[in-house]
């Protein structure tokens, strides 16, 4: 089976087992899913929702990130992991949007990986949820896990995997692609003993001939 044959083997097959991919972090703007996908590296989803949840309701819009003191910020933030330079690009981020951009989350890579915090995995989370624009396809630890487990890339750099996956998928289910291998991670094929016995996709897993 080609690795394009393949992908949309493992597309169709996952959106029927898991919801509307998308983001498992709540935001309601552009600038709070920024804010989240900066804290949610390292950390978990549901653990950055339960901090958001109480951050929003305190910063109620991009002036309050920028304006509020950076400690104050850090302090409202520790206990997420690395939260003392989280904070400082998030503030950082919130300055420049509102310095360079009139205050509005700018919608190209280009500009997005500019603002401190925000690297090329960050900028597609933002670009494909909160704007609907599919510039590339985001690499996080399941979709780089489960890219080399499916046979999809046999390279271990996310950017060498994103343009492995890139080439064989439809431009149109970049988002979706990346989703359904994260939310098939968390569930089924774990970084310790995938679930072999209830994978959808074990039929189609070089795993199934070890």
């Amino acid at each position: 089976m080609t690795k394009k044959r393949k992908i949309g083997e493992i597309l169709k097959r996952l959106s029927k087992a898991y919801r509307m991919p998308m983001t498992a972090l709540k935001f309601r703007n552009p600038f709070e899913l920024l804010v989240a996908t900066i804290l949610s590296a390292q950390a978990t989803d549901a653990h950055i929702n339960k901090v958001t949840d109480e951050l929003f309701r305190k910063y109620r819009d991009i002036n309050d990130f920028a304006a509020c003191p950076l400690s104050e910020l850090q302090n409202d933030l520790s206990s997420v992991n690395f939260y003392k330079n989280k904070s400082k690009s998030i503030q950082g981020a919130a300055r420049e949007i509102i310095d360079k951009y009139g205050s509005e989350v700018p919608a190209s890579m280009e500009e997005l990986i500019k603002l401190p915090g925000i690297a090329r995995k960050t900028a597609n989370v933002i670009l494909s949820n909160a704007f609907g624009i599919n510039e590339g396809i985001a690499v996080d630890t399941h979709v780089k896990r489960l890219s080399g487990r499916l046979g999809l890339s046999e390279h271990t750099d996310p950017v060498r995997i994103e343009q492995d996956l890139m080439k064989e998928t439809p431009q149109k289910e970049w988002s979706a692609l990346s989703h359904l291998l994260i939310f098939h991670g968390r569930q089924i094929c774990k970084a310790r003993n995938p679930d072999h016995e209830n994978c959808q996709l074990f039929d189609i897993c070089p795993s199934n001939s070890d």
